[in-house]
C-alpha cells in the first residue's frame, strides 16, 4: 500500500489532484458527545448560562467545515456548495449525537469537512457546557458515507 500524503523520499506531500475530474461530492459524518444529567438538560433546554449551545455548536460546525483546510496541513481547499450540521438527543443515554453533510463540485471530496464539522461542533458543545460538567466524552466520530470521484462509494 502506498501512502498518498508522502512523496518518494517519505516527506509529507500535498496530492496533486491537477489532473482529476470535477465531479459531483458529497460525504457525511457523525460523533456524540456524553454528560450528567444536569449538563444534558441544560444543553438540551438552552439554559447554559453561555447560552444556547446547539445554536452555537451548529454555527461552529459550519465555520469548521469551511475552513478545514487552514486546520488539516495537507487538505485541500474545498468550494463548499452545501453543509448541513444537526443534532439528536438521546434522553436515555444523556447523549447527543452531531451529523454533518458536506457537498461539493470539485476534483477532491469533502470526507474531511464532514468530519470536521462534527469534531468542532461537539468541542463547542463541550465547551459551553464544560461549568456544569468537566468528565463529558467525546466519541465514535466517524464518516457514515462519502460518494463521487474515483474511488466511488463508500458507506460505513
Amino acid at each position: 500500500m502506498t501512502l498518498t500524503h508522502l512523496n518518494d523520499k517519505g516527506e509529507a506531500s500535498m496530492v496533486d489532484v491537477a489532473g482529476k475530474a470535477v465531479t459531483e461530492r458529497v460525504a457525511a459524518a457523525e460523533g456524540f458527545i456524553s454528560m450528567s444529567a444536569e449538563a444534558y438538560e441544560a444543553v438540551k433546554n438552552a439554559s447554559l448560562k453561555k447560552g444556547d449551545a446547539v445554536a452555537a455548536a451548529r454555527i461552529a460546525g459550519i465555520m469548521a467545515a469551511k475552513n478545514t483546510s487552514s486546520l488539516i496541513p495537507l487538505c485541500h481547499a474545498v468550494p463548499l456548495e452545501k453543509i448541513d450540521v444537526n443534532f439528536e438527543f438521546d434522553d436515555n443515554n444523556r447523549s447527543i449525537r452531531a451529523a454533518a453533510a458536506a457537498k461539493t463540485t470539485a476534483k477532491t471530496g469533502v470526507e474531511m469537512e464532514a468530519i470536521t464539522a462534527v469534531l468542532i461542533a461537539l468541542d463547542t458543545i463541550y465547551d459551553m457546557a464544560k461549568a456544569l460538567d468537566r468528565s463529558m466524552v467525546i466519541s465514535g466520530v466517524r464518516l457514515l458515507m462519502k460518494d463521487g470521484g474515483k474511488s466511488g462509494r463508500f458507506e460505513a
